[in-house]
């Protein structure tokens, strides 16, 4: 990590991460366990069983009936129970994760953006709207339109969280107007919203992965894209085939005045500023919208707003913080070493007894798996990538894989991973604008699949790399 101190100063949350996820050599070494990951084991059933049994039952709104919040809190006991730690030094830790700074920042966004969707749809933004983009879209390219917006966005702000809080609201208004399919709308934004994180430079997936394995970010970058862009046609081509509106909503007169905080937060994310502070530009615009167009509105109308938005991300905001102690605790007990051991172990065993080339592919399906793997305890694609990144490029070193290229598959995978959790951050936010269950959003997050296929196929057919290249392209 001889990078570390040149990105401590431009990158303050991912250098705490890699310091939470690489202790020193003062610390107690982890030794590797796989009970460590029975917590997670049970939150899953739990959270996802008894949805699913609900669901087969015909109950209504089957997955709000056990709420994830309370579903993950036997987890949380087991964990302290498997804990070889005294009580109070496992509740610290576990109260450390909570409170990381990863965990935090999700958090505020979660409030940011349920503040701004309430206020604006009390100013009446998001009629107005709904009404520009259903003037704007052709209405066979509505779902198309969403996508391609939600992927510019993302690309430019290198946030999915940022890009879901701000094209969300909007695309939700669209759905419901033109009659097309909620859940399937849900999935475009998302879809847009991990191409976009997956690909822009200034994303934290995209640093982490680069400087984990030592590679130049244009070479990620032209690495990654020969992966993402087939993958993204066939999302287009599915999300084309399905953009047929059962009605065709009437359009009125455009509001503009009542679309400026969108249009303002949307060109502010698009420059690069800090999702914190287009956010809170936002939810400013939006109230003054509303104090300016709405009769009677008053400041007090306008505090109330911004709390029910608070409001309305209670259960993400508590799911975060509780995931985010539940990962430190299995950290702790050595779940995540045991799954970097188990896939070092492997790759080794079969590498010994096979070709150079037959290793690389071997090896670049092991970096792929060990992020997958690590993302599903975390729920973090930037920290699953931190946690990977040295057993990776170790492996792609061994086996001559390319730093561009293990790079490039680190983070193509956690955001793979991090667009299907059904309790992941992204995903979440989403079901709480669009009132969905996690499992409907995820399964028709098309981008996500077709992006995993598109790696595999990536991975098999590669051709051979001539010695000179590979040397070339390792990190020293």
């Amino acid at each position: 990590m001889s990078w570390l101190p040149h990105y401590a100063a431009r990158h303050p949350v991912i250098v705490a991460t890699i310091a939470m996820t690489h202790p020193n050599k003062n610390n107690q070494s982890i030794v590797a366990s796989p009970v460590a990951l029975l917590p997670l084991v049970l939150f899953l059933t739990l959270f996802i069983g008894v949805g699913t049994y609900l669901s087969l039952q015909g109950v209504d709104f089957a997955f709000y009936q056990l709420p994830a919040p309370i579903a993950i809190l036997p987890a949380v006991v087991l964990a302290l129970v498997l804990s070889k730690e005294k009580l109070n030094k496992a509740i610290e830790q576990f109260i450390r994760g909570v409170g990381h700074q990863d965990i935090i920042a999700m958090c505020m966004i979660y409030l940011l953006a349920g503040a701004f969707a309430a206020v604006a749809k009390a100013s009446g933004g998001v009629d107005a709207t709904v009404n520009l983009g259903l003037s704007a879209i052709p209405t066979s390219m509505i779902l198309p339109g969403i996508f391609l917006i939600s992927a510019f966005i993302a690309t430019a702000m290198g946030t999915s969280m940022g890009t879901i809080a701000a094209v969300a609201p909007v695309a939700l208004g669209i759905a419901e107007s033109a009659g097309m399919s909620v859940p399937l709308t849900a999935g475009v934004v998302l879809s847009g919203a991990m191409f976009g994180d997956n690909l822009s430079i200034i994303s934290d997936t995209t640093i982490a992965a680069t400087r984990s394995q030592g590679c130049e970010m244009k070479d990620k970058f032209k690495e990654n894209v020969r992966i993402a862009m087939p993958a993204a046609l066939i999302a287009l081509l599915i999300f084309a085939f399905n953009s047929s509106a059962t009605q065709l909503p009437e359009t009125g007169e455009i509001e503009w005045f009542k679309v400026m905080p969108y249009i303002a937060i949307l060109v502010l994310a698009v420059s690069g500023l800090n999702v914190f502070v287009v956010l809170a530009v936002g939810i400013l615009l939006a109230g003054a919208v509303s104090l300016a167009s709405i009769d009677g509105y008053q400041l007090t109308n306008f505090a109330q707003d911004i709390y029910s938005g608070f409001g309305n991300m209670q259960e993400i905001f508590l799911l975060s913080m509780l995931i985010g102690g539940l990962s430190e605790l299995m950290r702790r007990q050595g779940g995540l070493a045991f799954l970097t051991q188990v896939i070092t172990k492997v790759i080794r065993k079969f590498g010994s007894t096979h070709s150079k080339q037959a290793n690389r592919k071997a090896s670049e399906f092991g970096i792929a798996g060990l992020v997958s793997l690590v993302n599903v305890c975390t729920a973090n694609n930037t920290v699953a990538i931190i946690v990977s990144g040295s057993v990776a490029r170790e492996l792609a070193e061994e086996n001559g894989v390319t730093a561009r290229r293990s790079a490039s598959l680190l983070d193509i995978y956690s955001c793979v991973i991090q667009g299907m959790l059904p309790y992941g951050a992204q995903v979440l936010l989403l079901g709480s604008v669009f009132q969905l269950s996690p499992l409907e959003i995820v399964s028709n997050s098309y981008y996500c699949f077709a992006l995993a296929l598109s790696a595999v196929v990536a991975i098999v057919l590669k051709p051979k790399m001539k010695p000179s290249a590979v040397a070339e392209e390792t990190p020293a």
